[in-house]
């Protein structure tokens, strides 16, 4: 068979990601934290990119000025409509920010007949509430930003270092010491091995031990503590109340939270009444000491700031502390180029700024676009509490706002929204759908949690209910929810059985009746 060359063309299409498309969509999934990082780097690599240093005026949460909670008057907010759009003038910013402020009117999702009384009143869920107001009431005059000159609440480890020269007077002990505060976590507790401890740090087992046992006498009492048992043991004792009987108490916690009385009876060598002053003793303990003191830097803000209009619709607002405003230095540009050449790496540099500018600008516009969709979407969620969150999947707001699931999905990792019931991830307010009753309205499966919480709630330690029996009631409430799903949702709350949950009201009842 003769072989032979020939030359052939073909045309096929194919969809290939050019590494600025992937950066955007890197762009899109990042938090404000690692979106201010990401930024940073790049104005250290590219001469042309100004970050703007200036601060916007308002509430530690940004909302344009405004309290979320509470909409000012008509007059209040357009003279500060009118003074933000010249502070935070930039070339992308004004078409999502303050100035771009998307008012929600008309028909919203608000059809809903089984209307419940919320578990509190809503301007109070929103976490922080009373901090977000300014220290003036007319907004004017020299005491308008005097919070922001007020210390902030005291760090643990600020705390915690202000005793540590009391307990330990030498300096190398000190050394150790701070180790040991560098490794506490939130709650308080010691998240690090002694050995660890010693290795590091070239000391002897012996001397970890030593800093340790003056650090756990240190206050809040049982801080440094490397397990539950441990913390409720430090606390006890310096109450003096770590007894023998006690001491067998905290180490058979696991008894405890099956609520097996009988067994712990008889292992601590107490009578009925012996044990229940022990268990009022333990619930005046704190089982997460750190928790107390203010958190560390990264505190989560929100992204989105939504609050009620006084037309009736929602105001839905991007945060300014969470939006980098990025400058592209076109004078700097032009003195270096004119000569009329221009240089390969000013050039290159010159398209990357623009291109991360169109970039902030097209992330900041999708979050706003989702934002909108999802409060459009939850308004009886917003307006009656979380009894109402509808249920709501990605494919919808994606069919709604005209772009992809993926992009959806991007937009609400790890983004926040602040509104009137509280701080929110936007992955929240998506929920799985539960059926309804006879072919009733759907429900989502947040609500039907709180549901099954709030009857759990409510019940009496002589009529504690079992899983059969919140089905019922779920049902005669139009939920249509089978036993084991039941099950599911409570322990996936920690909450106990209905024979657990029996032993602890009654053991409660007969410790507030002694």
């Amino acid at each position: 068979m003769p072989l032979s060359a020939n030359l052939s063309l073909h045309q096929t299409q194919s969809l290939v990601m050019t590494p600025r498309l992937i950066e955007s969509i890197k762009l899109l999934r990042m938090n404000h934290h690692e979106l201010s990082q990401f930024i940073s780097q790049k104005a250290e690599e590219n001469p042309l990119l100004e970050i703007s240093s200036d601060e916007v005026e308002g509430d530690e949460w940004g909302a344009c000025g405004d309290d979320p909670l509470n909409p000012p008057p008509d007059d209040a907010a357009d003279s500060g409509s009118h003074n933000r759009e010249e502070a935070l003038s930039s070339d992308w910013y004004d078409d999502v920010g303050c100035a771009g402020t998307t008012r929600l009117n008309g028909e919203l999702d608000d059809k809903y007949s089984n209307v419940y009384e919320d578990c509190g009143s809503s301007h109070l869920d929103a976490p922080g509430s009373d901090d977000q107001r300014q220290s003036g009431s007319s907004g004017k005059g020299p005491d308008y930003y005097l919070n922001r000159h007020v210390a902030g609440p005291t760090s643990l480890g600020h705390h915690l270092a202000q005793q540590i020269p009391f307990v330990l007077p030498d300096k190398v002990d000190r050394l150790i010491a701070q180790y040991f505060v560098d490794r506490l976590d939130d709650a308080g507790y010691l998240q690090v091995e002694l050995i660890e401890v010693a290795e590091r740090l070239g000391t002897s087992l012996t001397a970890a031990e030593r800093v340790l046992s003056a650090l756990q006498t240190l206050d809040p009492p049982g801080v440094f503590a490397r397990s539950l048992s441990e913390c409720l043991e430090l606390q006890l004792r310096q109450k003096d109340r770590c007894d023998p009987a006690m001491q067998t108490l905290i180490e058979n916690l696991e008894l405890l939270a099956r609520r097996d009385f009988a067994t712990l009876k008889r292992l601590c060598g107490v009578d009925e009444e012996d044990l229940l002053d022990m268990l009022g003793d333990i619930q005046e303990l704190n089982p997460k000491p750190g928790l107390g003191f203010g958190r560390r830097a990264g505190d989560t803000l929100p992204d989105v700031i939504v609050r009620r209009s006084l037309e009736g619709g929602w105001l839905v607002n991007l945060n300014p502390n969470t939006l980098p405003r990025v400058l592209v230095n076109q004078s700097y540009f032009s003195q270096v180029t004119k000569g009329g050449e221009v240089h390969a790496f000013l050039a290159e540099c010159l398209q990357d700024a623009d291109w991360l500018t169109r970039s902030l600008n097209q992330r900041a516009n999708t979050i706003m676009k989702v934002a909108n969709e999802i409060v459009r979407q939850q308004d009886a969620f917003l307006l009656n509490g979380v009894d109402h969150l509808r249920p709501l999947n990605l494919k919808t707001v994606a069919q709604a706002i005209d772009m992809s699931e993926s992009t959806v999905s991007r937009v609400t990792s790890d983004k926040y929204m602040l509104t009137p019931r509280g701080l929110f991830e936007l992955k929240y307010f998506f929920t799985v759908s539960i059926s309804g009753v006879a072919g009733g309205d759907s429900h989502s499966a947040e609500a039907v949690r709180h549901k099954i919480r709030a009857v759990i709630m409510q019940e009496s330690p002589d009529a504690v209910l079992s899983d059969d029996d919140i089905v019922d009631m779920l049902k005669k409430g139009g939920v249509d929810l089978a036993r084991r799903t039941v099950a599911k949702y409570r322990q996936a709350m920690n909450i106990a059985s209905s024979v657990q949950r029996g032993r602890e009201k009654r053991a409660r009842a007969k410790l507030a009746g002694s």
